[in-house]
Parts: C-alpha cells; sequence; structure tokens
C-alpha cells in the first residue's frame, strides 16, 4: 500500500476513534455507573451532609406535613391552633436532617427510588413512578410526639406517595437506556478498535500514537466542557432560584464519575503524547551519534622546488 494512502487511512481512523472518545466515556459512566444502584447510592450518601440538599428536603416534607394536617382538620372541623403547628414542624423537620437517622432514611430513599426508576426502565408497563415518604414522615411524627406538641398523633404516616417521573416522562427515558447499555460496551471498544487499526496502518507508528493521544486528550476537554455547560443549563432551567445550590450538589455528585474520567483522558493523552515526543528525540540524538564522523578535508601539499 502507497505511504500516502496509508497515512490518508490511518488519519481517517485516529479522528473516527477521537470523536468516539467522549461518547463512549458519557455512555460507559452512564450505564456502569448510574445504572448500578450500589454506586449511585454511594455517590448520592454524602448529599445527607449538604445544607442546600437538607433544606431542600425539609421543605419538601414540612409542606407534605402540613398540608395532611390541614386536611384533617378542615375533616373534623377543628379550630386551628393559636400560632400554629407550623413552627414546630419546621424545627423537628430541620433538626431531623442534621441527625444519623436523616443519613440512613437518606440512602434508604436514594435506593428505593433508583430501584423503582430502573424497574420502571426494564419493564414495558407505561406507569408513573412514585417514592413513599413514610419512614421520613414517621420519625418526624416521633419526634413531635416526644416533645409533647400538640396535634403530632394527628399527623399521618400512611405512606404517602411523592411522584418522582410521569409516565411519559418513563416511555422517553426508556428508550434512552436502552440505546445507552448498548453504546456503553460498543462505544469504547470502537473507539479502541480504531485507534489501534490507525496506528497499525501507518507509515510513521510514533506519529500516529502521538496523533492518537493529542486526539484523545482533546476529546476528554470537550467532554469536561460539556458537563460544565450541562451544568449551567440544568441550574438555569429551575425556576426557583433557591433550590439552584441543592440542584447544583445533586448534579456535581452524578457527574463526578464523569469529570474524573474526562480529566484522565486529558492526562493520559498528554502524557502518552508527551513521551511519544521524547522518545523521538531521543531516537534522533542516538542516529546522530552512531554516524560516523565525516574526515577532516586534507591540505594540499606543496610541492618542492
Amino acid at each position: 500500500m502507497p505511504t500516502r494512502l496509508r497515512n490518508a487511512l490511518s488519519a481517517g481512523l485516529i479522528a473516527l476513534s477521537c470523536l468516539l472518545v467522549p461518547f463512549g466515556a458519557l455512555a460507559a459512566c452512564v450505564t456502569y455507573g448510574l445504572a448500578d444502584t450500589g454506586r449511585y447510592v454511594t455517590a448520592m450518601a454524602p448529599l445527607a451532609a449538604d445544607p442546600a440538599v437538607q433544606g431542600a428536603v425539609a421543605d419538601s416534607v414540612e409542606a407534605g406535613i402540613l398540608d395532611e394536617v390541614d386536611d384533617r382538620l378542615e375533616a373534623s372541623s377543628a379550630a386551628p391552633e393559636p400560632g400554629g403547628v407550623r413552627p414546630f414542624v419546621d424545627d423537628a423537620v430541620r433538626s431531623f436532617t442534621r441527625t444519623d437517622a436523616f443519613h440512613t432514611a437518606w440512602d434508604a430513599g436514594n435506593r428505593a427510588v433508583h430501584d423503582a426508576v430502573l424497574r420502571a426502565l426494564r419493564d414495558d408497563r407505561e406507569r408513573a413512578v412514585t417514592v413513599d415518604l413514610a419512614p421520613i414522615t414517621a420519625q418526624v411524627k416521633r419526634r413531635l410526639t416526644d416533645d409533647h406538641v400538640r396535634l403530632a398523633e394527628q399527623i399521618p404516616v400512611e405512606h404517602t406517595q411523592v411522584p418522582v417521573l410521569p409516565a411519559d416522562e418513563v416511555a422517553r427515558l426508556r428508550k434512552g437506556y436502552d440505546v445507552l447499555e448498548v453504546a456503553g460496551f460498543w462505544l469504547p471498544v470502537s473507539a479502541a478498535v480504531l485507534a489501534a487499526s490507525g496506528v497499525a496502518v501507518a507509515a510513521c507508528r510514533r506519529r500516529a500514537v502521538t496523533a492518537t493521544a493529542l486526539g484523545t486528550a482533546l476529546g476528554g476537554a470537550l467532554l469536561a466542557l460539556a458537563v460544565a455547560i450541562g451544568r449551567r443549563l440544568t441550574l438555569a432551567d429551575i425556576g426557583e432560584a433557591a433550590h439552584r445550590p441543592a440542584a447544583g450538589a445533586i448534579y456535581d455528585a452524578l457527574t463526578q464519575t464523569l469529570r474524573t474520567v474526562s480529566w484522565l483522558l486529558v492526562v493520559l493523552g498528554l502524557t502518552v503524547a508527551l513521551a511519544c515526543r521524547l522518545t523521538e528525540y531521543l531516537a534522533r540524538r542516538r542516529r546522530a551519534s552512531a554516524a560516523p564522523a565525516a574526515d577532516p578535508a586534507q591540505e594540499p601539499t606543496r610541492a618542492r622546488a
């Protein structure tokens, strides 16, 4: 095969491989990271100590409890207590989010949500995904009862279902999930095969390895940039500014592995490229030192008279 054709074919294979790198990394992180319940719960566990997340959870739980209390009062035609029960509920809920019991409930809730979403994505039934807040509500009720707060006994804990995903959203996500399951394995494999083929057919394999490494580093940098842009767009779509810090913390937790992989690609690519350039420089030095020295020019002899 002519050298020019080999180099063109190598360049095309390497370019296609580097193009697949960020997409393969994204698909693999989602498939083998976020789609695994244990890894998901581990990634979300530190958020139980995040003040923004604690505040968002407290607001949601408090709103649900107060709505149920109001409904009970209306049904029983009882007069509301002066000052209301809201300050006591607010204090109890926010105090609960700073306890070890909340950390346990947080992990259990995330595991339940993840399992429910995965079951919905893996079956063909069109149904919404909901989460039961009864365990957290029961803890808050027990805290209020221990503090002898009036109306605490009227707080219901009968499996309050909170919607997570509507049925139409589940159907849309199911299609994407099926694609990611296939792409999470085949995209990285395809990228590796294309890169190896591009290096194998190249006329100068050291230069081909250098180009592959630089392309991999560029792909990692683009992936990191995409994660940053995605964070900005995600937070911009949240209407309530008070919930943006919590959403940002959750986004960062979910994309931690992806950010790590992207920077590993950058570091690995630049390291390999630098190593290739260094070995090329050393090879040139060895060839130059091994070349025979040129014979000094002989001085012309003068004829003696």
